[in-house]
């Protein structure tokens, strides 16, 4: 009964780690202007994402232009677009199969710890999917901490933390606990789940009785 709780929250938290992703990918508020010291134009905000940058005026206008060419954009944008790309397409993936996992893993009379392949294949892909949203959104967050508090750099030109990185954050830690109580399921089910593991166990023992007192012989 526990392992069916787990499967079914760790579903819910993988379809909401999948759209936080999602969600996190396509917002611009990766960047957010910062108003320090002399730069006080509240009435103004700057957005930079991976797809666009926006400037909202007062929060009742919004204007968003695409960056115009992927060729000129800086290598580490690129970077970042690719593995917020590659986490949400494993995200999507490890969703589908944990859906199989749950479909197939139905426990019944004969064997009541019944557990199927596909939740530790959900399970990894979930992990996977964590770490590659963690890492570009903890990279953009470490930049613009270190570029806010960096002296040499213009005042205009520092940035906040988004909304988007905290949305990521949170997304990765739910895909993160997915994964984790899949594997976690997984392991608990252990050789109940497949009788060749205990009975491969089980042939050191089988063979056991063979050695004689020939054995050092």
């Amino acid at each position: 009964m526990s392992c069916c709780v787990l499967q079914i929250t760790g579903l819910i938290f993988g379809a909401v780690g999948m759209l936080g992703t999602l969600a996190a990918t396509a917002m611009p508020q990766w960047r957010v202007s910062a108003h320090v010291e002399a730069n006080l134009v509240v009435f103004e905000s700057v957005w930079e994402g991976l797809w666009m940058d926006c400037v909202s005026q007062l929060g009742l206008r919004l204007q968003c232009k695409l960056y115009d060419s992927v060729l000129a954009l800086p290598p580490p944008l690129e970077a970042l677009r690719a593995l917020m790309c590659l986490a949400v397409l494993l995200a999507v993936v490890a969703f589908l199969v944990a859906i199989v996992g749950v479909k197939y893993s139905q426990p019944s009379k004969e064997r009541p710890q019944k557990v199927s392949p596909f939740i530790l294949v959900a399970g990894v892909a979930f992990l996977l999917a964590g770490g590659l949203a963690l890492v570009p959104v903890s990279w953009a967050g470490g930049s613009i901490v270190r570029d806010f508090y960096d002296p040499t750099v213009p005042v205009p030109l520092k940035r906040e933390l988004g909304a988007a990185l905290y949305v990521g954050w949170a997304s990765s830690a739910l895909l993160l606990a997915a994964g984790a109580m899949y594997c976690h399921v997984w392991g608990r089910a252990g050789s109940h789940s497949h009788p060749w593991l205990a009975a491969r166990a089980a042939l050191p023992r089988a063979g056991a009785p063979a050695l004689g007192i020939h054995a050092y012989v």
